[in-house]
């Protein structure tokens, strides 16, 4: 569903532009690697298959399955009514994308924001590659082996000796991990040079704690309690929460700042090393473990930076699949996500240094793909320099359109903390980093030419190349001599490299696409994805950033705001909200456009929420919607351009109406413009259910139906409906362009466009021009239509009241007093009352028979109207309002009550109007118009 949310606001979007004469096309696009397509192909293989899988032979199969899944994905896209370049998306597996994209990555290696090193990195032991941090997912209910374990110092430096002469036979460094594993790697212990640490004399176990009689015997054999006196270093603002952790009491000895611990020396617990204290940085704090942090240079990123403050060794005794090396010794060949973890607990336990181990929940990395578990993991990779331009991608970032505005803290905020980008990636299937390196010393070969020329042959014969070419034949000419000397790198490029280079791929190679983009449009994820990717791959390419404007949208949840997921059987499927389920009762087929209504109705800033309630919700508004236009069509089936009433003739009614049209096209054009598609849902709602279904149209129901074919008053109101048909269909194709063409195959009079040719479908016309003329109604009288609509609120609440009490049935068997106590306003209602245009009669408006305004209120007269009520407005004051039923007969034809039915010899159950539509003859001199 979050798909459709996706490509359908694009589409609205792109729509919209092409109404108001924009040249611009949307161009579909597949990140082909991002797809966990490697992974899949290989989990539907056998063991033997695999082994015998070559790289070409995977790539080839990866390829065919991204194909496969774009045409997929195209089909469902096709559906929901996306207009597009169909015959030719970008694809990133194209050769034409992935030499843009090598030619990025040449650009940002001659700037010097390209190296190798050796640093931890996020790696999925699953896929058995590096991973960015925006391949990762935080799910809920991880739970780690987390341990309190001691460190025996055996040393402190001479300028802090004095101070700890005392505690050093028997002092220990109190560490906490959640990552036990890593305690091999330890080659240090940081402390936060700012905080107050305290040496704490260890005192028997309470009695009333909690700990099991294991975990007791535990942590009597590890701080050595009864035999000898044993004291810990912890934070002092932990104390009190560690006594109750570990059931023990802390008597404090000594209080000092963290600074005074640095370069005591401690021995490791697994390697019997000397290693030392440290001081780090902020990351250091007291909202849990001991405000001491062991440290693996290897296995961490402040960790990686203490560790080159303090020239540390990064030690990662840990391979490809996250099984111990032969490094870590007794534990080699061990998972350290298993059961390496659980015996280094285990033997931290032997040798003392075990405190406390218990679970403990948090949010940890998986990997997207495999949804299993990562680690961090010192490796060779090649990273992309990100602090040798981040100060210019913040300055692009405050010169961007964010929407919605607060978007841009999101960004600034992972920008400003990003750390290098690791853009290699160990898999077959992607891009190549375009390298070599030196058979003996292994430093890397890549230059202008070589890059020049793998962009070259991966333009014209794709990345396949890489794989099935010769060094010799990869190398440029000045470099084949040497070609035995050099082997080809293995490393892909990181997914995120891929689509992060779709800017120079196609706003840079596509003809009528300029750079930068106009929209990036994405999920409120992308932000440490696509978005930032592109960001940084454009400032470090051209210094300018990619787009001018980025949309961002939620996620889609269901209607009890709940992420989708199949085990709770509470996923929305587009296909079948579209074309139905197997139950068409549960699951009826709403069609595309009610999904796209769907999505123009929400708030797409933050978190959306579909189900089958708010589908059904949403086809009512569309059957309400269709029926307005239905309304439309079928009134103007005789219509003709040439029966228009211009506008100076209009009745003031018609006036108002073309006002109202013109402020509700006004107001859609700005919400189209500002991407509030959820405004102009509630615009086009109370236009099609209040104005017109609920007033013109109720109103001008008599005017066409009972005035006479080719009457002034029913060809104005004509003029009116064509009016709105024509704005209307235009406003609503964006978002339901399968009704506005349904709609316009069915316009039952031409329209002519500008170059005098006949539109043949909805998308040739233009967005409707501003009508100066029709906003030029004046205030005055723009308010008093809004007076007239509120009173006629009003005087219905009273016509139903008379209804309930079965003095009239319909309202035309009513007819209404009216007295207004400001003169001005009773004087307007008398002139509407006489008013020589039946349009703009009063007592057609209210759809009554009779109206009548009472200069003063008697209290006999009063007293004799069976049903009253009041309207009250600033302008007006008090209009009292009553109703009784009205005078005369029922006219045959069009149900009004009139004196003047029973006057016509020939017709005499018809009233005078009536008469005049029917028969030619001159009224008699008796007969007035009712």
């Amino acid at each position: 569903m979050g798909h459709a949310l996706n490509k359908i606001l694009k589409d609205i979007i792109n729509r919209y532009k092409l109404l108001q004469n924009y040249k611009v096309r949307f161009v579909p696009g597949w990140d082909c690697h991002g797809l966990p397509i490697e992974l899949k192909v290989l989990q539907s293989m056998d063991q033997d298959a695999r082994k015998e899988l070559t790289p070409l032979k995977l790539r080839e199969k990866a390829a065919k399955f991204a194909k496969e899944t774009v045409n997929i994905q195209m089909k469902s896209f096709k559906r929901y009514g996306i207009w597009a370049d169909w015959n030719n998306p970008y694809l990133t597996l194209s050769p034409e994308y992935e030499a843009a994209q090598i030619e990025v990555f040449g650009q940002m290696t001659m700037k010097g924001y390209i190296y190798r090193g050796r640093k931890p990195v996020h790696w999925s032991p699953s896929s058995r590659t590096a991973l960015a941090e925006a391949e990762l997912e935080y799910p809920e209910g991880h739970v780690s082996t987390s341990i309190y374990a001691i460190f025996k110092i055996i040393s402190a430096p001479p300028a802090s000796y004095g101070l700890f002469e005392e505690f050093l036979s028997d002092l220990c460094l109190a560490i906490w991990t959640t990552t036990p594993w890593t305690i091999p790697a330890n080659a240090a212990v940081a402390v936060n040079p700012k905080l107050l640490y305290v040496v704490a004399e260890v005192h028997s176990i309470l009695k009333d704690t909690a700990l099991s009689k294991e975990k007791q015997a535990n942590l009597s054999r590890a701080l050595k309690a009864g035999q000898t006196k044993a004291f810990v270093v912890v934070a002092s603002e932990l104390v009190s929460t560690l006594e109750s952790k570990w059931g023990v009491k802390l008597m404090v000895k000594k209080t000092f700042h963290g600074s005074a611990l640095e370069n005591f020396r401690y021995l490791h617990p697994v390697s019997g090393k000397e290693c030392p204290v440290v001081l780090g940085g902020d990351y250091i704090t007291t909202q849990s473990g001991t405000g001491l942090v062991h440290t693996a240079p290897g296995h961490g990123q402040e960790d990686y930076a203490t560790g080159l403050k303090y020239g540390l060794p990064i030690l990662s005794p840990v391979d490809d699949e996250g099984k111990f090396t032969e490094e870590a010794g007794q534990f080699s060949g061990l998972d350290v996500l298993g059961s390496g973890n659980a015996a280094v607990v285990k033997y931290l336990d032997e040798q003392l240094s075990l405190i406390l181990e218990e679970p403990y929940k948090h949010k940890y990395p998986y990997d997207w793909r495999t949804k299993k578990p990562t680690i961090f993991r010192a490796t060779e990779q090649w990273f992309a320099s990100v602090d040798g331009f981040r100060q210019t991608a913040m300055d692009a970032i405050n010169e961007v359109n964010w929407i919605p505005a607060q978007a841009v803290n999101r960004i600034i905020a992972m920008t400003s903390s990003r750390s290098d980008w690791c853009i290699s990636r160990q898999r077959t299937w992607g891009v190549p980093i375009p390298v070599f390196y030196h058979v003996h010393s292994k430093e890397p070969l890549i230059t202008e030419e070589t890059i020049a020329h793998i962009k070259a042959i991966v333009s014209n014969k794709g990345s396949d190349a890489w794989w099935y070419m010769s060094t010799e034949e990869l190398l440029p000419h000045k470099y084949r001599d040497k070609a035995s000397e050099y082997q080809k790198g293995t490393d892909t490029m990181d997914v995120w490299f891929d689509s992060g280079s779709s800017w120079a791929a196609v706003l840079g190679k596509r003809d009528g696409l300029s750079f930068p983009a106009d929209l990036y449009l994405e999920g409120t994820d992308q932000h440490r994805g696509w978005f930032q990717s592109s960001l940084l791959t454009s400032i470090a390419s051209t210094g300018k950033a990619p787009y001018s404007c980025v949309i961002t949208h939620g996620f889609v949840l269901d209607e009890k705001g709940l992420k989708m997921s199949k085990s709770l059987g509470n996923i929305v499927d587009p296909e079948i909200v579209i074309s139905g389920g197997k139950n068409i009762k549960n699951e009826p087929a709403y069609g595309a456009d009610v999904l796209r209504l769907w999505v123009s109705s929400v708030d797409y800033a933050g978190d959306v929420m579909i189900g089958p309630q708010i589908l059904r919700q949403m086809s009512d508004m569309y059957r309400k919607l269709r029926g307005t236009l239905r309304f439309l069509l079928s009134n103007l089936h005789d219509w003709k351009i040439e029966n228009a009433v211009s506008y100076s003739e209009l009745p003031k009614l018609d006036k108002y109406a073309l006002f109202q049209l013109e402020n509700i096209a006004d107001a859609i054009r700005d919400s189209y413009e500002n991407y509030q598609f959820y405004k102009i849902f509630q615009i086009i709602q109370r236009f099609a259910i209040v104005d017109l279904s609920n007033f013109y149209f109720d109103v001008a129901k008599d005017r066409l139906y009972v005035g006479g074919t080719s009457s002034y008053t029913r060809r104005s109101c004509q003029t009116i409906l064509a009016a709105h048909l024509l704005s209307i269909v235009r406003v609503i194709a964006p978002i339901l362009p399968h009704l506005a063409e349904d709609v316009w195959q069915n316009l039952p009079f031409g329209y002519v466009k500008e170059d005098g040719s006949v539109a043949k479908f909805v998308f040739e016309l233009k967005w409707p021009g501003v009508n100066e003329k029709w906003l030029a109604m004046p205030a005055d009288d723009v308010d008093f239509w809004r007076i007239i609509l509120e009173l006629r609120s009003e005087v219905n609440k009273v016509l139903e009241n008379a209804r309930t009490g079965k003095l009239i049935g319909s309202s035309l068997e009513a007819k209404v007093y009216l007295h207004a106590s400001d003169g001005a306003t009773a004087t307007r209602l008398q002139e509407m009352c006489t008013a020589i245009n039946d349009a703009d009669a009063l007592h057609r408006i209210l759809i009554t028979s009779q109206v009548e305004i009472l200069s003063s209120l008697d209290n006999e007269l009063v007293t004799s109207i069976p049903y009253s009520g009041r309207y009250t407005d600033k302008r007006t004051g008090e209009i009292w309002i009553g109703a009784t039923r009205a005078g005369g007969m029922k006219c045959e034809r069009c149900w009004n009550y009139s004196p003047q039915v029973g006057s016509f010899v020939e017709h005499p159950t018809l009233c005078a109007r009536c008469f005049s539509v029917i028969d030619v003859q001159p009224l008699p001199a008796a007969a007035g118009v009712s």
